[in-house]
């Protein structure tokens, strides 16, 4: 009975104490290394990044083009 009684005591202590800690440590692990980029999300945004600022290249020729062409197109558009 002795033997029952303290495996029963460890089992309890293991599910409150030791359980939940352990519970608690793998999720923030998970978390940790889901908030890494991986290589190939990395080379996604730099994809991204470098389209955006040829894409910003062309609109300030454009506007530059429109400033020349078409003076007063910015109050016309609402800007």
């Amino acid at each position: 009975m002795l033997f029952g009684g303290g495996a029963f005591v460890l089992g309890i202590l293991f599910l409150v104490i030791v359980a939940p800690l352990w519970i608690i440590f793998h999720y923030i692990t998970l978390w940790r290394s889901a908030r890494r980029l991986s290589g190939e999300d990395e080379k996604a945004l730099g994809e991204l990044w470098q389209s955006a600022r040829r894409m910003e290249a062309r609109i300030d020729a454009l506007e530059k083009v429109l400033d020349a062409e078409a003076p007063g197109w910015r109050m016309r558009a609402g800007g």
